[in-house]
């Protein structure tokens, strides 16, 4: 396969599959000002399943599925010049199918008759390397704070949106913060985050919304499934549909589980000596840029505000062991209690179907968590290229139903 080199940098245009519809919009800015040209993949169509299937094998993890489909139907479009074209994906590094992700992909380039198409491995683990892209520390410092951005848009629009009177005024202020945003970050600066935080607060706050009472549900699972509108099937409007209010959990709370992995393995196992350090001082610098959104939110009022990410990891004490820590490993478990600590104890955990860390740490966990907190409502939906989603929105519903029930129940 080619290597993505310097030259190509000018030449080449790089697609990303989507996953994250708001953060991404950041991702992409901060790349082009790197000096990348960037598209992310939008397509939804199910096309993209067809594609998936015809180069990978159907027991494998579903996410891999669509982001390889979704690429092979970019490149078949015809909208790309072959030779003027790369593909960009991650690479956990752990025990996840998601760290052999790229050899799939490699392979599927191959049988489609794209094999000179560059595909560039976005890790922190030195699986691969690209002479011709790279994170810069300021690449990464801006990434840090868009996804500070991205997590709280993504929290305040779910306290909105289902409770707006006129339709569409969450969105408009949503994209008019990713606008502004984008335009920050070739200077973005400490200084002006505490203004930044308290200004996109203060105009969601005056957004005309009922105060009708609506059923929160939480959404936890697989990174992918979860955040991924079309892993999902765009849940958090379905939800939202229902006259739910979705409740998701900011993705810097991965990459800080990620971070307290290392810690963890540098405990159990006397690993990652080197980077040991590096990693409890990067922890505690995002968990400080954290804890000040949340100080912020609690001070304005008028919205709810998450767990810090201590609170959310000590949940999982006396429930699981910080050691299981494959795919989304003990952090799922913690989520799951933190939303019931929270009043939300309606959550959808969503899972590809055959990943064998996410049946551990969500289906295996069920009794456990239901034996301490009976209340928990949880539909664990299984996401597949055989599953229909007729069959999922019914099971959801079903939650739902017990949880209208119960809400009735208390009344009395």
């Amino acid at each position: 396969m080619q290597e993505f080199t310097k030259e190509m940098r000018k030449t080449h245009t790089i697609l990303i599959p989507s996953m994250l519809p708001i953060h991404f919009q950041f991702l992409k800015r901060i790349l082009i000002n790197a000096g990348y040209k960037v598209e992310i993949l939008q397509s939804e169509d199910t096309n993209i399943i067809e594609e998936g299937l015809r180069y990978v094998h159907n027991d494998t993890c579903y996410p891999a599925l669509l982001v390889i489909g979704q690429m092979i139907q970019a490149l078949k479009s015809g909208k790309y010049d072959q030779n003027h074209v790369a593909l960009a994906i991650t690479q956990t590094g752990g025990g996840c199918r998601a760290s052999n992700y790229i050899h799939l992909l490699r392979k599927a380039l191959v049988q489609a008759g794209f094999e000179n198409v560059p595909v560039i491995s976005a890790n922190a683990s030195h699986l691969e390397k690209n002479s011709g892209f790279r994170f810069t520390t300021k690449m990464l410092w801006q990434l840090l704070f868009a996804f500070l951005y991205g997590d709280l848009l993504v929290w305040l629009r779910n306290q909105c949106q289902p409770y707006e009177i006129h339709k569409g005024d969450t969105k408009c202020v949503v994209d008019q913060w990713i606008e502004k945003l984008n335009e920050q970050f070739n200077s973005i600066q400490y200084i002006h985050l505490e203004k930044n935080l308290k200004a996109m607060i203060h105009d969601f706050s005056y957004i005309k919304r009922t105060y009708e009472k609506k059923v929160k549900v939480g959404i936890v699972g697989e990174i992918y499934m979860k955040y991924s509108p079309l892993g999902n099937n765009h849940l958090e409007e379905y939800l939202m549909s229902e006259g739910c209010e979705p409740v998701v959990s900011g993705v810097l709370d991965f990459a800080l589980y990620c971070l307290e992995n290392v810690s963890i393995d540098h405990v159990y196992y006397r690993r990652n000596k080197q980077v040991y350090g590096f990693a409890k001082i990067a922890s505690s610098y995002i968990q400080h840029l954290q804890n000040k959104a949340i100080k912020i939110l609690k001070k304005e009022g008028t919205f709810r505000y998450p767990e810090s990410f201590k609170e959310v990891k000590d949940c999982s004490i006396d429930m699981i062991d910080r050691g299981v820590k494959m795919g989304e490993g003990w952090l799922l478990t913690s989520e799951m209690v933190s939303l019931i600590r929270q009043d939300v104890n309606n959550i959808v955990c969503c899972q590809p179907f055959g990943c064998l860390p996410n049946h551990i740490v969500a289906k295996g966990m069920m009794r456990k968590i239901k034996n301490k907190y009976p209340m928990a409502n949880v539909a664990l939906i299984d996401y597949d290229p055989s599953a229909t989603k007729v069959n999922q929105e019914n099971r959801i519903k079903l939650m739902l139903s017990n949880a209208k029930f119960m809400e009735e129940f208390d009344k009395v």
